[in-house]
């Protein structure tokens, strides 16, 4: 038997399917999904692993002893040496308080006291997948031969080097091969598996380095940050070798933002028109196209002002050519898609998708040159028979000579991203779509001709002052009929001839100002981090992604939170190579000369841990201060407006009993004001005017659902604005079998702002329904005919919306069973935002109490894996 070793389950699937003889049978080993199948008459099994199996981790302690030194144990006793510098402390130590130990230091509790050793503690893998290594181990017992079939990268070679450590237990003398293959594709995963190699021990050994080292500076920079100030409003303190240099380039452009200053200049402008044609309007513009001269811009502009008329001096027309653009490397697929609306981090979670489904390339490359061996007519045949939206434009580069375009990095590992030309992406979601037509469309543009764009430009005389008119025509598409991104619509001039007139009207004199620096979007920034040599193709977008978890970014284009900059400050004031590029892209290159054989992890992780430990002093003695900044940060942050009753900051707050949000004041516990905060939305303060409700003094917030339109409240549930009168909708049918009336009536409460329908007398029935938190309700004096609760319309942006408010329905479920009334009313009221299971008073405490018991345990489950650092 031949056991096959993916990284995923989807790919282990994938790969039964691509080389069985026979239908592939779906099997478990204890609770494993593993694939059995044939390949001519042959019996093999593959099996998927989930990423990562084992995780590097620190020792509990590390001990001293006189004999030997510094050292750890592990869990089953192994010793663990520990190279810790002679100039820190060895026991017996004054104090007995932890971190300090009779023969040694805990790593285990955040203390500051600790970092210095944590710094230089020795490093263990401990299983993280305990089930999949023990199938793992079952399947290669049984064994003839071991092929890892992981992702061809550092990452990927590390995760099978880590699982053929796991066989070599079980199995020491076991053949064990590489398959290394670029798309989930039938002839690249054939090819593939009849031209085993061997698995790259550097290649592992460089990912492995990678995951040491990120360990180690972001468990003492995060522990140490954490440290510097405990809890307030978000607890723990991210910090990392890579995610801090790339917090401070945001950090560095909003601070060239702030230290701007705007220069007034004054700009001339119109509106032209051939004389007699209908349509033809054009924008002209003053030749002079900045005044940085106010009077010489007023003394322009009174000769025109007036005028009708203008007179064209000269028409000059020049054709340009667009070159095609090169083949799509993982940086260039990130900025293109972010410029499409779609994250980096989501781009590449698409990317993942896709490739795992066969319809890209391997999306995790550097290389943007096709290699010889790609079937390029094969893939463009591919996508005119599965997109007749592209059919047209595949003929055409069938026609023409199949010459690709090629850009500066070649690289032997993986092709450029590209279709594969098989599946049909009429299949495909919304997402995956976009994105896989951005990728189908960039590989055809690669491989056609220029676009030319004509430029037409005219002079015009408008009583004596000079103007200009400019248009672009694209007059041969080229490229741009397959990649239409990013093209300007045509700007098409009128047909005029020097010496005509045309109409001239609305000349204006417009007084404006220079512009600061741009920020940075999702995708500049992360073509930004490779030019400076900051994480790399596979880590830039979750690392991105990891920043906004955290609160150091916001919005996009990219701000840094009042957090993020106080602890890039910070940390360049005290320890300013931390802030830096230069020493990631150090320690990068340790790691790529470890990959080619040059270096040993070993002498990379001391070096990194040098780096990190030659800073700590500096950090430690300034501790108190760079908490201070933290704190002023936080709170500034946290700042949602101004208390309408002691005139001290609004802020942002969670509850120690609840865990949930709400708005506070920080003159507590003098000033008791307290509002509620919308469910199930992203909050942020406004400025200006727009900050202070009209009505009753207090905060406007902007309210961010997800994936829908932002909207603007009072903070105030009592406020005017926020009034709802009460409205019957019904009559409760609890209470009419019972032999009583109750009226339903829908009402929004003044306390915490939701919204619900209940019986009046409720207290001796019970009967209660949750109501969607936003739109104008209306009572339709209909009962549902499954479950007799009221039927009601609720008034959304996107038009009416017919519910049952019983979230109970047996209507309902028939709908989620059969599949059918997805975008109806039924499947409608599951998702809507601020809808929620109609309960008794008995229900919804046993709900609430279960909620806050699962979030206990999810709080603790965060708490022990940050306990570990974190930068990717």
């Amino acid at each position: 038997m031949k056991l096959v070793v993916a990284e995923k389950n989807i790919a282990a699937q994938k790969i039964a399917q691509l080389l069985s003889t026979t239908k592939p049978k779906n099997d478990k080993v204890y609770n494993t999904q593993v694939y059995r199948f044939e390949v001519d008459g042959e019996e093999w099994v593959s099996m998927g692993l989930a990423g990562h199996i084992l995780a590097p981790d620190f020792p509990d302690d590390v001990l001293f002893d006189k004999k030997q030194g510094w050292y750890s144990l592990t869990e089953d006793g192994e010793v663990l040496p520990a190279d810790i510098p002679d100039g820190l402390a060895r026991p017996p130590y004054q104090s007995k308080r932890k971190p300090f130990l009779a023969n040694g230091i805990s790593l285990k509790g955040w203390k500051v006291e600790s970092l210095p050793y944590l710094t230089w503690a020795p490093m263990l893998k401990k299983p993280a997948e305990k089930e999949i290594i023990r199938v793992l181990k079952n399947l290669a017992k049984k064994a003839d031969a071991v092929i890892i079939a992981t992702d061809f990268d550092r990452e990927g070679e590390l995760i099978g080097s880590d699982a053929l450590d796991m066989v070599r237990e079980v199995a020491p003398d076991v053949p064990a091969f590489r398959a290394r293959y670029s798309a989930l594709i039938k002839g690249e995963v054939t090819h593939a598996f009849e031209n085993l190699v061997t698995l790259d021990q550097d290649l592992a050994d460089a990912g492995e380095s990678r995951q040491y080292i990120d360990l180690i500076w972001g468990a003492v920079l995060t522990r140490y940050l954490t440290l510097a100030r405990f809890g307030g409003f978000g607890n723990v303190r991210s910090a990392g070798r890579v995610q801090t240099p790339t917090l401070a380039l945001v950090v560095e452009r909003e601070r060239e933002r702030m230290a701007f200053v705007p220069e007034d200049y004054w700009q001339i402008r119109g509106m032209a028109a051939a004389q007699g044609v209908d349509g033809s309007d054009f924008k002209i513009a003053h030749a002079t196209a900045r005044f940085t001269d106010k009077h010489a811009a007023e003394t322009a502009f009174a000769h025109v002002e007036h005028a009708s008329t203008g007179t064209v001096t000269a028409v000059a027309k020049r054709s340009r050519k667009q070159q095609p653009p090169i083949p799509f490397n993982t940086t260039a697929l990130q900025a293109a898609a972010a410029a499409e609306g779609i994250s980096p981090a989501r781009t590449m979670r698409i990317a993942e998708s896709l490739y795992m489904a066969g319809f890209i390339s391997y999306p995790r490359v550097d290389n943007t040159v096709y290699p010889r061996s790609l079937d390029i007519a094969g893939v463009v045949k591919g996508l005119a028979a599965g997109s007749p939206a592209l059919r047209p434009v595949c003929q055409k580069v069938l026609a023409g000579p199949l010459k690709p375009t090629r850009g500066k990095v070649e690289t032997t590992d993986h092709p450029p991203i590209h279709p594969t030309g098989q599946g049909d992406p009429e299949t495909l979601d919304g997402g995956q779509k976009k994105l896989y037509m951005l990728i189908a469309r960039r590989f055809l543009a690669t491989l056609m001709g220029p676009a030319t764009i004509e430029n037409t430009k005219l002079s015009i005389d408008v009583a004596g002052e000079p103007f200009t008119a400019s248009g672009d025509v694209l007059v041969d598409a080229g490229f741009r009929e397959a990649y239409p991104y990013g093209l300007k619509r045509d700007e098409q001039l009128p047909q005029l001839a020097e010496g005509e007139t045309v109409d001239v009207r609305d000349i204006k004199l417009e007084a404006k100002q220079t512009e600061p620096p741009a920020r940075y979007s999702q995708g500049r920034l992360v073509q930004e981090m490779e030019k400076r040599g900051l994480g790399t193709k596979s880590t830039r977008a979750s690392i991105i992604e990891r920043l906004y978890q955290v609160r150091y970014l916001k919005n996009d284009p990219i701000e840094p939170s009042q957090l993020g900059m106080a602890i890039v400050d910070a940390l360049h004031e005290f320890a300013p190579r931390i802030t830096t590029p230069e020493m990631t892209a150090e320690l990068d290159e340790d790691m790529t000369r470890v990959a080619e054989g040059k270096d040993t992890q070993d002498h990379v992780v001391e070096h990194s841990r040098a780096l990190l430990a030659g800073m700590l002093d500096a950090l430690i003695e300034h501790k108190d201060d760079l908490g201070e900044a933290i704190a002023d940060a936080v709170t500034a942050d946290a700042r949602v407006g101004t208390c309408p009753k002691c005139g001290k900051d609004l802020v942002m707050k969670t509850s120690a009993k609840t865990r949930g949000s709400f708005i506070g004041c920080m003159g507590w516990p003098d000033c008791d004001v307290t509002y509620p905060v919308p469910s199930g939305v992203k909050v942020s303060p406004l400025e200006g005017e727009a900050a202070v409700c009209p009505e009753c003094g207090a905060p406007r917030i902007k309210c961010q659902p997800f994936r829908s339109k932002a909207y603007e409240v009072c903070v105030n549930p009592k406020c005017p604005t926020n009034y709802e009168p009460d409205l019957k909708v019904g009559e409760c049918k609890v209470c009419a079998e019972a032999g009583r009336h109750g009226d339903l009536i829908a009402h929004k409460s003044e306390r915490s702002g939701k919204r619900f329908i209940r019986c009046t007398n409720y207290d001796e029935c019970g009967v209660s329904y949750p109501l969607p938190a936003r739109g104008k309700l209306e009572a339709t004096g209909e009962v549902c005919e499954h479950c007799g609760a009221p039927i009601v319309v609720v008034e959304t942006a996107r038009g009416p919306w017919r519910i049952c408010v019983n979230m109970d329905c047996p209507g309902k479920e028939q709908k989620a069973s059969s599949g059918r009334g997805r975008g109806r009313a039924g499947s409608k009221a599951a998702a809507k935002p601020g809808a929620k299971r109609a309960t008794s008073k008995g229900t919804a405490k046993k709900t609430a109490t279960k909620k806050t018991a699962a979030k206990k345990t999810t709080a603790k489950k965060t708490s022990t894996k940050t306990s570990k650092g974190s930068d990717a």
